[in-house]
């Protein structure tokens, strides 16, 4: 019999594109986990053939029967604004589980606890609570490999540029000062976590930043210029202007972006072996172009 995959967020951006790859691989058999499992979307990975399975992060019974008799797992925890300590909580309780449970490999969707590496200079709330949890799976013992995503693609579907004063070009607002960011679209993500998952020796124990590529703001404009037919301009924000706009968490963000411009260890060429189909910024903005058709 096939090993079992209980893969967390099963409807989400990234448990979704996990869930697709590995159906798509038929290495392993699937079960997806959802809260609600009568929507739309988990009605279809039943029908692609996934086991959907109910289950609340903070439920432990719940948890428990979506890890028990599984090989391994892929996990991502969601950061909560308004419950700082909440998102540590959860993926503390499903790291006990699969301790208790005797999995095998454990894919979690980490970051760096950016509190911890710069001394309490930064603070990435969103970041420092995955950094935490990932030193939780280490410290308990539990065979674990922590995927690092990039600044997403997907991020620029909201994040549009915005039109400048003159009317007839655009800013994109990201402020990296020059040094370029890593990104990804988080699509693309599945494949990787295959690939993991299939060369368990290998993986187990390590951190893997991942990077479709590394492009400066000005060669993130320059391409969404090419792509939409828009004149698109760097904004040239520093992270202090940044932390003025009206967004939502403004000064985490910024700080983000600090951590960004520090350079943390994104790999392109590890990222490109693990899934050879990974897109690059201009292929993937060509696939979405009608998303920009209303700048």
């Amino acid at each position: 019999m096939k090993k079992i995959i209980t893969v967390f967020g099963a409807t989400g951006a990234q448990g979704g594109s996990v869930v697709k790859a590995l159906l798509e691989d038929g290495t392993f058999n699937v079960r997806a986990v959802t809260r609600d499992t009568s929507k739309p979307a988990a009605v279809k990975l039943r029908q692609a053939g996934a086991e959907v399975v109910s289950a609340e992060m903070d439920n432990k019974e719940s948890l428990e029967a979506a890890l028990s008799g599984a090989y391994g797992a892929f996990i991502v925890t969601v950061w909560d604004n308004s419950k700082k300590d909440k998102e540590f909580k959860q993926g503390k309780m499903i790291a006990d589980l699969s301790k208790h449970l005797g999995l095998k490999h454990v894919v979690f969707s980490g970051l760096e606890n950016v509190k911890k590496l710069t001394g309490g200079k930064l603070e990435v709330l969103h970041f420092d609570s995955k950094g935490e949890t990932v030193e939780y799976f280490r410290a308990i013992e539990v065979p674990m490999t922590s995927v690092r995503l990039p600044y997403y693609y997907e991020n620029l579907l909201t994040s549009k540029p915005k039109k400048s004063m003159d009317g007839s070009t655009y800013h994109l607002c990201l402020p990296m000062c020059d040094v370029p960011l890593d990104g990804m679209s988080v699509a693309d993500l599945g494949q990787v976590v295959v690939s993991i998952l299939k060369c368990p020796s290998k993986y187990i124990g390590k951190d893997i930043g991942l990077s479709a590529e590394k492009l400066t703001v000005e060669q993130y404009a320059a391409i969404m210029s090419k792509v939409t037919g828009k004149t698109i301009k760097d904004a040239k924000l520093s992270p202090e202007e940044y932390e003025k706009l009206d967004i939502t968490a403004a000064k985490q963000m910024a700080n983000m972006f600090r951590f960004y411009i520090m350079k943390p260890e994104r790999d392109v060429s590890i990222t490109h072996e693990l899934n050879p189909r990974v897109k690059t910024f201009q292929q993937w903005l060509e696939e979405n172009k009608a998303a920009y058709e209303d700048l």
